[in-house]
């Protein structure tokens, strides 16, 4: 078992509530948690450079031929930031920012042989956000990112040129107190082992056709 193959009602696993909501909350509980006061998001088509680091296998023979490109991680580097309060606008800033994502080059040399490398695409952002102020912890701008690279060309060295498929997610986010209500502790469930009984599935059938 487990919380999403658990079909018992436990009243203390997560899950769709049945019922009346107000049923079973028995505390109100202070959690340290990150919170989200505000997040966008853009998806874009974006050519860019890429000199590549970190070859492996190491002294590729040249020249290299495009495979593939995929980011490898989520998170993205803010740099050069800029938050400007807009006066007419109550609550809201004008947020830009350069995010750099880290990129990962798949690629076979003149001899067939497979290797990657790493680098980097950066994209900038100037967009409306509502950013709090006033308060003794400050709220940051994150990034969430995803690239994918659907083709590429070789330009010299260990450089090429890509066409980048883009998502970025900017949030305002602090790391706050906050107060919820609570059902109290989760029930955790037993778990549920792997097995793969070559039987299995055909003990399964129904003795008799229907």
């Amino acid at each position: 078992m487990s919380f999403c193959n658990n079909n018992s009602t436990q009243d203390r696993c997560p899950g769709n509530i049945n019922g009346n909501p107000m049923n079973g909350l028995c505390e109100k509980v202070c959690i340290q948690t990150t919170k989200i006061f505000d997040a966008c998001m853009m998806q874009t088509s974006v050519d860019s450079t890429v000199t590549l680091t970190n070859l492996t296998p190491a002294n590729p023979t040249l020249p290299l031929t495009f495979v593939s490109g995929s980011s490898t991680s989520n998170v993205g580097t803010i740099t050069a930031l800029t938050v400007t309060p807009i006066a007419d606008r109550p609550g809201l800033s004008r947020v830009t920012t350069t995010i750099s994502i880290p990129v990962q080059i798949a690629y076979t040399d003149a001899n067939g042989v497979a290797g990657t490398g790493t680098g980097s695409i950066s994209v900038s952002q100037d967009v409306i956000m509502c950013v709090p102020t006033g308060s003794v912890i400050t709220p940051v701008i994150a990034a969430t990112v995803n690239m994918a690279a659907p083709r590429g060309t070789y330009v010299s060295d260990n450089t090429f040129n890509i066409t980048s498929c883009i998502t970025v997610i900017l949030k305002v986010q602090a790391d706050v107190n906050l107060l919820i209500p609570s059902y109290g502790y989760c029930r955790i469930p037993q778990c549920t082992e792997f097995s793969q009984d070559v039987c299995q599935g055909v003990f399964d059938l129904p003795l008799f056709p229907s």
